[in-house]
C-alpha cells in the first residue's frame, strides 16, 4: 500500500541510492529501526569514528502522518561516548519531511578520502544526491541554517552539525530545523556525541524538501482522522495538556523540592538558586520581552518549547528546558537563567549536548580550576571549543574526558555519558534506568519520579518504563504527548488498515532493547557497566546527606535479566521523558 523506500549513502564513493522499505519492517521506525539497522549492518567493535560505524537517521512510524505531534526523528550510531548503541530523539520537521516522501530511514556508511573536505545530502522527490559542501565548512550551526535557506526553497527542512561535530568532539549534537519561518536549528539529537559520528562521515548537513507532498495517507482514512481528532480534543481538555504548559522548565520547584537539581557538580540535591533559574522567570519575561510558547514542528499540540529574547526583545535561543537549567546552571553554580540562556545558544551554534556540556563544565569547576558560578568563564571556554584549544577539545569530548584531565574523581556518568538532570540517588528506579539502559546515563530511557517505591518495585518500574519509552520513540510520538502502548496500537491499526494488538506494540519496545543490549555485548559491556560511581553510591545528598545510590547489583541487574510478567498498570503506563 505504502511506496516505502530507504535511502543509502555510501560517503566512500559519494554516492546515494533508494531501495524498497522491507515489509517485514513495516512497524519499526525511529529507535526499534536504528537498533535492527545497526545490530544486522555496524560491527559493534569498530571505531565510532571510523568508517565501518553507521549512520542512522530514521523518522517514527507515524511521523509525517496527521497524528498528532509525531513528526520525531531518532539519530543512531555506535556512540563515540559510551562505546554502545546510541539513539537520540529529536523534533523539527527533518522527519515529517522524510517520511512525507516515504523515506523510512537514512542508512550513511564509509568516510570520504580527504578528512577535510565537507559533503551534503539533498533529499528530494525525485532523488537523493551527495554534493559538496566545503563553503560551509566551520560554520556554526544559525550561520549555516541562514546560508541554506537563500539556497533551498521555503519547503526545505534541514539536518545539521555545527564545528563540534566537525571537530570529531565526544559531546558534539545533531541539529533539526524547527517548524517555523527561520527554521531555527534548535531542535537537537543530542546525547552520545552523534554529531561526532557525522561528522567524521564528512556530512555537514542533509537537505530535506518535500516541496508540498500531502502527509502519509492512512489505510483506514476515516477511522485514523477521527482519531486524530478525539485525542487532541481529549489531550487539550484534559490534565496533561497542564504538564508542559510552560515547557520543562517549570519543573525546577518539584525537582528541587525532590532533591534532584542538583547543585555543584552533585554535591548537593537543592540549589539555593531555584528561584532565579525557574522557569516562571522566563514566563514573566515574555511580556516585556515578547517570545512565548511554541511547537518545535508541524502538528504539535503539547508546544511546550519555551522562545527566549534578551533584554532587548531580541530572539536568543529556543528551547531553555530544564536539563539545560539545571547542568549549565544549577550543577556549575551559575544563578541567572539569562547566563544559561547565552550559555544554551551557544551550545545550540557549536553542535553540542547541553547536559554532556554542562556536566563537564561543573567536573572542571569542581577540581578547582574555575570558581562555580563564573557565568563569563563558562562562556569563554565554550568559546575556546570553536578555537580547538586544549581545554576546549576536553570539554567538548565530555564528562569523562574533563575527568581524566583534571585528574578528578567525582565524575557523575552511567557508561560514559554524563547524568542529566533527574538525580539517581531520591530516584532509585530511575537509577536503576541507568545503569540497565543500553543508552547508558539518559533520562528520556525510562524516567521513573516517584521518590516513594520501594526496593522490591525499582527493576520492575525501570523495566516498564524503558520498554514503553523505547516503543514511544519508536512511533514517532513525542515523549511529552505521553502515549499508552494501546493508545500507539489503536494509531497503528487504523493507520495499516490491520489489527495491531497493544501487546505488538509492547513487542517493538522489548525487542528493541534486546537488540541493544546484543549489540552493546558485541561492543565489550559486561555486568561490570551496569553499575555507577562512587560518588553516587557512597556520597550522599538531602538534609542529612543520606541519600546515596544503594540498589544492590542483584536487584538491577533484573531489569535486564528477564522480561517480567506483564501487569495490567503496563497499559496505562505513559511515555515520560
Amino acid at each position: 500500500m505504502f511506496d516505502d523506500r530507504l535511502i543509502r549513502v555510501d560517503m566512500t564513493n559519494l554516492s546515494a541510492s533508494v531501495e524498497p522499505f522491507p515489509e517485514t519492517w513495516k512497524l519499526l521506525g525511529g529507535r526499534a529501526l536504528s537498533a535492527r539497522i545497526l545490530l544486522e549492518e555496524c560491527d559493534p567493535q569498530c571505531d565510532p569514528l571510523g568508517p565501518d560505524n553507521v549512520l542512522v537517521m530514521a523518522p517514527g512510524v507515524l511521523s509525517g502522518t496527521a497524528a498528532p505531534t509525531s513528526g520525531r526523528i531518532s539519530i543512531g550510531g555506535k556512540s563515540p561516548l559510551t562505546g554502545g548503541i546510541k539513539e537520540a530523539n529529536a523534533g523539527g520537521n527533518p522527519g515529517q519531511d522524510l517520511m512525507k516522501l516515504g523515506y523510512r530511514a537514512v542508512v550513511v556508511k564509509g568516510q570520504p578520502a580527504d578528512p577535510d573536505q565537507r559533503y551534503a545530502l539533498e533529499v528530494r522527490k525525485d532523488g537523493v544526491t551527495v554534493v559538496p559542501a566545503d563553503d560551509c565548512k566551520g560554520l556554526w550551526n544559525y550561520a549555516l541554517i541562514e546560508r541554506l535557506a537563500g539556497r533551498y526553497s521555503a519547503t526545505a527542512s534541514f539536518i545539521s552539525i555545527g564545528p563540534a561535530g566537525e571537530m570529531k568532539l565526544s559531546g558534539a549534537s545533531v541539529a533539526c530545523t524547527d517548524q517555523d519561518q527561520d527554521r531555527r536549528p534548535a531542535r537537537h539529537a543530542a546525547r552520545g556525541g552523534l554529531g561526532a559520528v557525522m561528522g567524521s562521515k564528512g556530512l555537514k548537513f542533509v537537505m530535506v524538501d518535500p516541496e508540498k507532498t500531502p502527509v502519509r495517507r492512512p489505510a483506514d482514512s476515516k477511522a485514523f482522522f477521527g482519531l486524530c481528532k478525539s485525542y487532541t480534543k481529549e489531550f487539550r481538555e484534559g490534565p496533561k495538556a497542564n504538564v508542559f504548559k510552560y515547557g520543562t522548565s517549570a519543573v525546577v520547584p518539584v525537582a528541587n523540592m525532590l532533591n534532584t537539581f542538583p547543585y555543584k557538580n552533585r554535591t548537593e540535591g537543592q540549589s539555593p538558586d531555584a528561584q532565579t533559574l525557574d522557569g516562571a522567570r522566563i514566563v514573566e519575561s515574555f511580556e516585556s520581552r515578547g517570545g512565548g510558547m511554541h511547537n518545535c514542528m508541524t502538528g504539535c499540540v503539547v508546544q511546550c518549547s519555551n522562545i527566549v529574547h534578551d533584554a532587548d526583545g531580541n530572539y536568543k535561543t529556543s528551547a531553555l528546558e530544564f536539563e539545560t537549567l539545571t547542568l549549565l546552571g544549577s550543577s556549575c553554580g551559575i544563578a541567572s537563567w539569562e547566563d544559561v540562556a547565552d550559555l544554551d545558544r551557544l551550545c545550540d551554534e557549536l553542535g553540542l549536548d547541553t547536559i554532556e556540556t554542562g556536566a563537564a563544565l561543573a567536573i572542571y569547576m569542581d577540581s578547582g580550576e574555575m570558581e562555580f558560578g563564573d557565568a563569563e568563564g563558562a562562556k569563554r571556554i565554550l568559546g575556546e571549543i570553536a578555537e580547538g584549544t586544549e581545554l576546549g577539545k576536553a570539554i567538548g569530548n565530555g564528562a569523562v574526558a574533563i575527568g581524566k584531565r583534571q585528574k578528578h574523581a567525582r565524575v557523575p556518568v552511567a557508561k560514559g555519558q554524563a547524568l542529566p538532570a533527574w538525580d539517581p540517588r531520591p530516584l532509585k528506579a530511575t537509577g536503576v534506568t541507568y545503569c540497565t539502559s543500553p543508552m547508558g546515563a539518559d533520562h528520556t530511557a525510562g524516567l521513573i519520579v516517584n521518590p516513594g517505591l520501594s526496593p522490591d518495585q525499582f527493576a520492575q518500574a525501570s523495566q516498564e518504563s524503558q520498554l514503553i519509552n523505547a516503543a514511544c520513540d519508536s512511533s514517532g510520538f513525542c515523549q511529552f504527548l505521553q502515549p499508552t502502548m494501546p493508545e500507539i496500537a489503536e494509531f497503528y491499526s487504523h493507520f495499516y488498515g490491520e489489527a495491531v494488538p497493544k501487546e505488538a506494540v509492547a513487542e517493538i519496545g522489548w525487542q528493541c532493547l534486546l537488540d541493544e543490549w546484543k549489540f552493546n555485548e558485541g561492543a565489550g559491556f559486561t555486568a561490570a557497566d551496569d553499575a555507577l560511581p562512587a560518588c553516587l553510591t557512597e556520597e550522599g545528598i538531602g538534609p542529612d546527606h543520606s541519600l546515596k545510590f544503594d540498589v544492590p547489583a542483584d536487584v538491577v541487574a533484573q531489569a535486564k535479566a528477564e522480561r517480567f510478567p506483564e501487569r495490567e498498570e503496563l497499559w496505562t503506563t505513559k511515555a515520560t521523558g
